[in-house]
């Protein structure tokens, strides 16, 4: 590190606290990096580089992330002409790590799969150059799966693979415990920790923070910064602020006093969006400036697109509307960088190779365990026969239960592709069935006045002929009021029919900029109209308190509509039931609201009606399940639905209930 660069990070430090940097830590640094570019310099064969490459990429990795790659893909290189498959397997995984940083995932995940080919393969543990004393081939080839377990979980966290990402962690805790690695276990628990927190499960979060620190405390004080970021994270889901602060604040100590940039920058984006919160517009932005200047230094795109979307927020909050819009723009360049659409299909794609090699290795595995049992039968003789005999006849059976298993898949996927399509038409249907009610009412005032003004017009004409001019002049001021209100309910009876065509329309996916508060309503009055159409006996309370400085957002007004309506229905099914129920003094009662929270929009639906058992709240958003009768329900309305708000645009779908008092369904879009 040279002379410049600690200076610019001596300045990044808070007011008084340039006293906490650990120049004795840094110097200690420099001091390594000095020998080992002298080393390198001097090395006299490639063996001897080989070790320099290694310890030079895993120094620039939280300073220089593309110096890293760079000593990274000479370690690659060397290693391949040395045919030392350990190493090669550590320069591969390295490569994939910061590819995935850079935003590059399928190429993150090829490099980082090859990485896992090679370490579990039990012949790399013949490389035996270069380990110390106290680390065996094995032990080697069981870090090597950790590292790669490590990469390949953060990888599948930035692509959203809950499963997988879990997987692959508990994979690497299992084989750090294995060799009794604190530094990886460390890394285990804190990513674990940060699953649990994106999950919301943010007592169990904590849990592995805390085990994540101990570990760090005795092997891996460097990650120190990371772990209390990510404690402060949970204590700020949970509301704790001053507890949240001073995890940040913690973190950033650490962060500088063992030279991490990446957790330096942010711990201060993360006590930016804690003072941006509390009001503290000036500290906020501060901080937030910080952490943009150590992202920058180091070459960030995550870090990058964090800070920029911190402090076009704080802007926003500060009414400077330019600024906010600059930093959303480069925000959303930087967010783009990293998640496009062709970098997660060409993921998605490698993932579906990786699938198929995974299954060609089980095949392998069962050809070699025929063989195995080949020989087995011919040493065995005539006792053998009769075993092959069997085996050949279990085979044979296996084989025509996979072709029904097959054949039954096919067909399930062909149902479940027409319930879909029938879920998707029934929200049409209940639309159509109310249309006549909705369209009669205009029509009925636009005949009506018709009519009154035809009259007026042979009375006006009368007027005219016997010169009654005061008179006629009221005549013509009543036509024009009556040609007033045709126009006014002719649109009427246009929007309506436009809002079917609109709903009846296969969506395109583009957003449009759309007043929630006229959808709400339309589809309310709507889903009502379409139920009093099967029975006419029916009838509910509609209450409506919609925020009247709703700001109009981007939403697919198709698909929102589709949503809004599915939840409303469901309430009158549910009030409807309790009434046929009580047959007595129950009023039904469905109430539609919206309101402008910090960031999000809120649609709330509510009913006094069944509410939902308590017992099957954890399934009411899977696919296929309903609680309606037999033939009444697909069970697909609530599934889609949270696709919709939860997938298609970034929002969340709760529902609150108490059994038999009634429930309540709420939708949160985001404004931006």
């Amino acid at each position: 590190m040279n002379s410049i660069i600690k200076i610019i990070l001596f300045l990044l430090l808070p007011v008084g606290s340039q006293a906490q940097f650990n120049s004795g830590y840094i110097q200690g640094q420099q001091n390594g990096l000095d020998s080992l570019q002298l080393a390198l310099k001097n090395a006299a064969n490639d063996t001897v580089r080989l070790d320099l490459y290694k310890g030079l990429a895993r120094y620039y990795l939280t300073i220089k992330r593309d110096s890293s790659l760079y000593f990274s893909k000479l370690q690659l290189a060397t290693s391949q002409k040395l045919n030392l498959k350990l190493y090669e397997a550590d320069a591969l995984n390295a490569i994939g790590y910061i590819n995935r940083i850079f935003g590059n995932y399928s190429l993150s995940l090829r490099f980082s799969l090859q990485a896992l080919k090679i370490a579990e393969n039990p012949d790399s543990e013949k490389t035996t150059w270069g380990l110390s004393k106290e680390e065996t081939p094995r032990k080697a080839r069981l870090k090597n799966l950790a590292f790669i377990h490590f990469t390949l979980g953060l990888l599948y966290t930035w692509t959203g693979n809950i499963e997988k990402q879990l997987f692959h962690y508990r994979e690497c805790e299992k084989f750090a415990h294995e060799i009794n690695d604190k530094s990886l276990l460390s890394g285990a628990n804190l990513t674990l920790g940060v699953t649990y927190t994106n999950l919301n499960k943010l007592d169990s979060a904590l849990a592995f923070e805390l085990k994540a620190l101990k570990y760090s405390t005795e092997s891996a004080k460097r990650d120190m910064g990371r772990i209390f970021n990510a404690i402060g994270t949970i204590h700020s889901k949970k509301r704790n602020y001053a507890l949240a602060k001073q995890s940040f604040t913690k973190a950033s100590q650490v962060s500088l006093e063992y030279y991490n940039l990446q957790s330096l920058g942010d711990a201060y984006v993360n006590l930016a969006n804690l003072f941006r919160d509390a009001g503290n517009g000036d500290s906020s932005l501060w901080y937030a400036k910080k952490g943009l200047s150590i992202y920058q230094s180091m070459g960030s795109p995550d870090g990058l697109a964090r800070a920029y979307t911190s402090l076009s927020s704080i802007y926003k909050s500060l009414k400077n509307l330019d600024s906010a819009f600059l930093y959303q723009e480069l925000a959303m360049v930087a967010k783009d960088s990293l998640h496009n659409v062709e970098k997660i299909k060409q993921f998605q794609n490698i993932g579906f190779d990786e699938q198929l090699r995974l299954q060609e290795l089980e095949r392998e595995k069962i050809r070699y365990q025929n063989k195995i049992r080949t020989y087995t039968m011919l040493a065995g003789l005539g006792v053998f026969l009769i075993i092959a005999f069997i085996l050949y006849r279990n085979n044979r059976q296996k084989q025509k239960a996979n072709k029904v298993l097959e054949q039954t898949l096919i067909n399930l996927k062909a149902t479940q592709s027409q319930l879909i399509q029938s879920e998707k038409m029934a929200s049409l249907g209940e639309l159509t069935a109310g249309i006549a009610h909705e369209i009669q009412n205009p029509l009925n005032f636009v005949n009506n006045f018709s009519e009154v003004s035809a009259e007026l017009i042979d009375e006006w004409k009368d007027k005219l002929e016997r010169g009654d001019g005061q008179v006629t002049k009221t005549i013509a001021e009543d036509i024009k009021q009556n040609l007033e209100k045709i126009i006014h309910h002719g649109k009427r009876a246009d929007a309506i029919v436009k809002g079917m065509l609109m709903h009846s329309r296969t969506s395109t996916g583009q957003k449009e900029i759309t007043d929630i508060n006229q959808l709400a309503d339309e589809y309310l009055r709507l889903s009502y109209h379409g139920l009093r159409a099967k029975d006419k006996s029916f009838n509910a309370t509609l209450d409506t308190d919609f925020d009247s400085k709703l700001d109009k957002i981007s939403v697919i007004p198709q698909e929102i509509g589709r949503v809004i309506l599915n939840l409303i229905t469901n309430a009158f099914y549910s009030v409807s039931e309790k009434k046929e129920r009580l047959n007595g003094d129950y009023k039904p009662t469905v109430l539609v609201s919206t309101k402008k929270l910090h960031d999000k929009i809120e649609i709330r639906i509510k009913d006094n009606g069944l509410g939902i058992p308590q017992k099957v709240m954890d399934k009411i958003f899977q696919p296929f399940f309903t609680t309606k009768p037999t033939g009444v329900g697909t069970g697909l309305g609530l599934s889609l639905s949270y696709d919709i708000i939860t997938k298609g645009h970034g929002g969340e779908l709760k529902v609150e209930t108490k059994e038999g008092e009634g429930a309540e369904f709420i939708i949160l879009l985001p404004v931006k």
